[in-house]
C-alpha cells in the first residue's frame, strides 16, 4: 500500500513524502504586496512537507481579492519573495507559488479599481477591506477583447514567480475566484465564445493554464479545482460533466498536478479521478469545514487513487506536521482568531512538537 510518507517523483521534483501543505490566505504581506521576513521563517519552518503552495498571489492589482496579500506583478515583489523562497530551500523544501485572481471578489477600497468578472452579478456576502467587511461590490463585466489579457496575466506573475526562485506554480481555479466564475452557470451569464455552453465556460480556464505552459512549462504548472463548490455564491449545476470537459482539455498539456478540494460527493470525486490520468493532490474535507485533514483521511484517498493529499489548517499550528503524523504524535489544535489578523502571533509561535524526558 502507498504510504503518506514514501516519496513521489513530480516531474523533476522528488517529493521526500506526499504531504503538500495547502495553499491558505494569511494576510501578512506589507505595503505594496511585498513579502517579508517573516514569511520567510513561515513557509521555511514549514520545509519538511512535500510540497507548499504559497498562499494566493494575485497576478495584476485588479487581481487583488484581499488587503495583506502578496503579488507577483512587480519587480519588488519578485526581489522579495527571493528570500522566501531561498529560506524554504535551504531547509530542504519545494515551494508553488498560487497564483490568485480575484475576479469579483474584490473591493475598490482595496485596490482603488473596481472588480472585474465575467458578468456583472456581484458575489454573495461580505468581502474583506481595509476598513472591514463590505459588501461585495457589482464587478464590471469584462469586453470580450478582453477576457485573453486577464488568461495571460496568470502566465505574467508564472514567469516572475520562476523568476523568483518558485519551483512551479498553482493556478487558483477554485473557491469562487476569477478562474471559477468563469466555470460558473451563475456568475457567468455571458452570450459570447466564453458563455454558456460547457465548452464555452471552460475556455477562459484552458487559455490561462496553456498560456502559463507555454511560459514556464507544464512540469511547473498545476491547477486547483473545487468540482461543485458554492463559494462566494458560484454555482456550477452540471458540476460532473464540466470539470471531466475541463479535465479532458488539460491532459493534452501535461500538467505538474490538479488539485481537488472535497466539494463534491466521493462519487463524483472519484469519477474526476478516473478522468485524470495525471497527478493528483487530494484535499479530503471539506475546506473551512468543521473537520480538518487528518491521517485516517489521507490514507483513504491514497487508496483511492491520489497521489498527493493536501493538509491546510493542520500545517498552521503545526510546523513539524510531517514527523507529528509519522510518529503519530499529538495534534495542535489552531487558533482560528489569528488566522488574518496580521503580525507573528499565530504565525511564527506555533512550536515544532516538545518531547519530555
Amino acid at each position: 500500500m502507498t504510504s503518506l510518507f514514501h516519496s513521489y517523483q513530480l516531474g523533476d521534483l522528488t517529493l521526500p513524502n506526499r504531504m503538500v501543505m495547502a495553499p491558505m490566505s494569511r494576510v501578512r504581506a506589507a505595503a505594496g504586496g511585498l513579502a517579508t521576513s517573516s514569511m520567510a521563517a513561515y513557509y521555511a519552518q514549514r520545509a519538511t512537507a512535500g510540497l507548499i503552495v504559497s498562499e494566493g498571489v494575485q497576478p495584476s492589482l485588479v487581481g487583488q481579492s484581499n488587503p495583506g496579500t502578496p503579488g507577483l506583478h512587480t519587480d519588488e515583489q519578485v526581489a522579495a519573495w527571493r528570500p522566501v523562497t531561498s529560506a524554504v530551500h535551504a531547509n530542504g523544501g519545494r515551494i508553488f507559488a498560487q497564483i490568485m485572481h480575484g475576479g469579483r471578489v474584490s473591493h475598490p477600497d482595496t485596490t482603488g479599481m473596481q472588480p472585474v468578472g465575467p458578468s456583472a452579478v456581484p458575489a454573495v456576502g461580505d468581502v474583506f477591506t481595509p476598513t472591514g467587511p463590505q459588501p461585495a461590490p457589482l464587478p464590471r463585466e469584462l469586453e470580450t477583447a478582453e477576457v485573453g489579457e486577464h488568461a495571460l496575466a496568470y502566465a505574467s506573475a508564472a514567469r516572475r514567480a520562476i523568476d523568483a526562485g518558485f519551483d512551479g506554480v498553482e493556478l487558483h481555479g477554485a473557491n469562487g475566484y476569477l478562474i471559477s466564475q468563469f466555470l460558473s452557470s451563475n456568475a457567468n451569464l455571458r452570450t459570447d465564445s466564453y458563455g454558456g455552453s460547457v465548452a464555452n465556460r471552460i475556455r477562459f480556464a484552458i487559455e490561462a493554464v496553456s498560456a502559463t505552459v507555454q511560459a514556464v512549462g507544464g512540469a511547473r504548472t498545476g491547477i486547483r479545482l473545487s468540482p461543485g463548490g458554492g463559494f462566494w455564491g458560484v454555482e456550477e449545476t452540471d458540476a460532473l460533466e464540466l470539470n471531466k470537459a475541463l479535465l479532458a482539455e488539460l491532459a493534452r498539456l501535461d500538467l505538474a498536478y490538479v488539485h481537488l478540494e472535497a466539494t463534491a460527493g466521493e462519487e463524483v470525486l472519484l469519477d474526476l479521478r478516473r478522468a485524470w490520468p495525471g497527478t493528483l493532490i487530494m484535499n479530503p474535507v471539506f475546506p473551512m469545514g468543521p473537520k480538518q485533514t487528518g491521517r485516517a483521511e489521507a490514507d483513504h484517498w491514497l487508496e483511492l487513487g491520489a497521489d498527493l493529499i493536501g493538509f491546510g489548517r493542520a500545517f498552521i499550528a503545526n510546523p513539524d506536521l510531517v514527523e507529528r503524523l509519522r510518529s503519530r504524535l499529538p495534534i495542535a489544535p489552531v487558533d482560528e482568531t489569528t488566522y488574518y489578523q496580521g503580525g507573528d502571533d499565530g504565525y511564527l509561535t506555533y512550536l515544532a512538537y516538545q518531547y519530555t524526558a
